[in-house]
C-alpha cells in the first residue's frame, strides 16, 4: 500500500487503501490488522485508521479479533451471491434510465473508462476501472440513489471480483459486456440496455460463485 501524502479525506483514503489491499491479496483472510502499524505504514494518525476500520467491519470485510482488534474476514459466497442478485435488478434499471437520458457527458465518461480498460495492466487497475464503469452507469441514470444504494456493497465484492478478473477469458467477456451495455445506452434502447446490464450482473455473479467455490475446495 502507498503512503498517503495529503490530509484531505483521510478516512476515505485509508478505507480505499485497505479495500485495495484486501482485493489484490496483499491482506489475505485471517490477517490481523493493528491500527498503529497501519497508521505508520500509511503515514497518518490512528484516528482516521480507526474510523476506516470500523466502517470496514460494519461492511463485513473485517471481523473482530482479540481485544478491540480486527482481522480480514474470509469471503462469504452466499453474501456475494445475494449482492449480485440485487445488483442485477438495480444495474438493469440504471442502464434503462441512462438510455432514456442519453446524457453526452455521461456517455463520454463511460467511453473513457472503456478505453482505459483496453490498456489497463494488472488486476488492481482492472478492478478500479470495472467499479468505475458501474458507478458511471449509475450517474448516467440521473438518479443518485443507485450509487448510494450499491456503493456500500462494492467493497464486499472487490476481493471476489479480483479473483475472477485473474481469468483472461472472463476479463475479455466482461469488457465485451460493458461495451454492449454502453452501445444500448447510446442508442437509446432502454429495454436492450436493461437486459444487457442485468445479464452482465447475473453472469458475473454466477462466475464469481463458481470461482469462490473452486478456491474453497482447493484450499
Amino acid at each position: 500500500m502507498e503512503r498517503i501524502e495529503t490530509a484531505e479525506t483521510l478516512i476515505d483514503q485509508v478505507y480505499e487503501r485497505v479495500v485495495e489491499a484486501i482485493a489484490d491479496g496483499a491482506l489475505p483472510a485471517g490477517t490481523r490488522i493493528r491500527q498503529g502499524e497501519l497508521a505508520a505504514r500509511l503515514g497518518v494518525s490512528r484516528q482516521p485508521v480507526s474510523h476506516a476500520l470500523h466502517l470496514l467491519h460494519r461492511q463485513g470485510l473485517l471481523r473482530e479479533s482479540g481485544r478491540k482488534g480486527f482481522e480480514i474476514a474470509p469471503d462469504d459466497p452466499a453474501r456475494i451471491a445475494q449482492i449480485y442478485d440485487v445488483r442485477a435488478a438495480l444495474d438493469g434499471l440504471a442502464a434503462s434510465r441512462a438510455a432514456a437520458r442519453r446524457d453526452e457527458a455521461a456517455l463520454a465518461e463511460l467511453d473513457a473508462i472503456i478505453a482505459a480498460t483496453r490498456n489497463a495492466q494488472g488486476i488492481p487497475a482492472l478492478l478500479r476501472l470495472d467499479l468505475a464503469f458501474h458507478r458511471a452507469l449509475y450517474r448516467a441514470s440521473g438518479n443518485p440513489v443507485f450509487e448510494a444504494m450499491t456503493g456500500p456493497h462494492f467493497p464486499a465484492l472487490a476481493r471476489a471480483m479480483a479473483a475472477v478478473l485473474e481469468a483472461e477469458d472472463y476479463r475479455a467477456r466482461a469488457a465485451r459486456e460493458h461495451e454492449t451495455i454502453l452501445a444500448r445506452v447510446r442508442e437509446g434502447d432502454a429495454a436492450g440496455a436493461e437486459a444487457a446490464a442485468r445479464d452482465h450482473a447475473r453472469n458475473a455473479g454466477e462466475i464469481t460463485a463458481r470461482r469462490l467455490a473452486d478456491r474453497a475446495q482447493a484450499g
